[in-house]
């Protein structure tokens, strides 16, 4: 697996309401090496998920690059972009958004780049690292809220990202479910890289480092 270094020099997202324009983030410089869980907290406003989906090209910046190695994100044509998110980069939100007429391991199948009998058997593999191999033959509707985010980390994981990015994974969730799908993200770091938005900061007690931002500005804490 390709391991690259992640980084945004000087980034900036703003929005324009008239003559207005409100920023999200302010000059955001980072650096993240391969290889490590990172957490990004702050309080509600404050620019974190506006940070993520300009690391993982779910947004372009208004100033400033983002790069990954030697490619640089907020250049590519947005055909080359979604290629990229689609093979190098896992994703899981705050809802699962599990597909309500497949079984947990049918959903997890059909993200892979070929649903095959390789990709089900992968999926199945997945599962059982999770805890929910007894789980597969279950629609989203016969499952737990811990148990669908579970089965959307498998999804993300199926390809074998480079980078995982998780948006907010456990705000719908108690703090044992909580615990259990940030415990799944964070093992992943011996393959990638981990990058994990929240706001409770007892999630990341295990993160290599915090980052911290405030008002769309960035402090860091090792």
């Amino acid at each position: 697996m390709t391991r690259e270094t992640l980084s945004c020099e000087k980034v900036a997202l703003a929005y324009r309401d008239g003559e207005r324009t409100t920023y999200a983030l302010r000059e955001v410089s980072l650096s993240l090496p391969p290889g490590k869980f990172y957490g990004i907290m702050g309080p509600s406003g404050s620019g974190k998920s506006s940070l993520l989906y300009l690391l993982s090209g779910l947004k372009r910046p208004t100033g400033g690059a983002v790069t990954l190695g030697s490619t640089p994100l907020s250049q590519l044509p947005d055909a080359e972009l979604m290629r990229l998110r689609r093979t190098r980069f896992g994703f899981v939100f705050q809802q699962p958004f599990l597909l309500t007429y497949l079984t947990a391991l049918e959903n997890i199948v059909v993200a892979a780049p070929k649903p095959d009998a390789a990709a089900r058997q992968k999926a199945q593999e997945l599962l059982e690292s999770l805890g929910l191999a007894s789980m597969a033959g279950k629609l989203p509707g016969q499952l737990s809220g811990g148990e669908r985010q579970r089965v959307a980390v498998a999804r993300a994981l199926i390809n074998d990202p480079e980078i995982l990015f998780a948006d907010e994974p456990t705000a719908a969730l108690d703090q044992t479910n909580g615990h259990r799908v940030i415990e799944a993200l964070a093992a992943w770091r011996s393959k990638g890289t981990v990058i994990v938005v929240t706001h409770d900061a007892g999630m990341l007690t295990g993160a290599d480092q915090l980052i911290q931002l405030r008002d769309g500005i960035l402090s860091t804490e090792h």
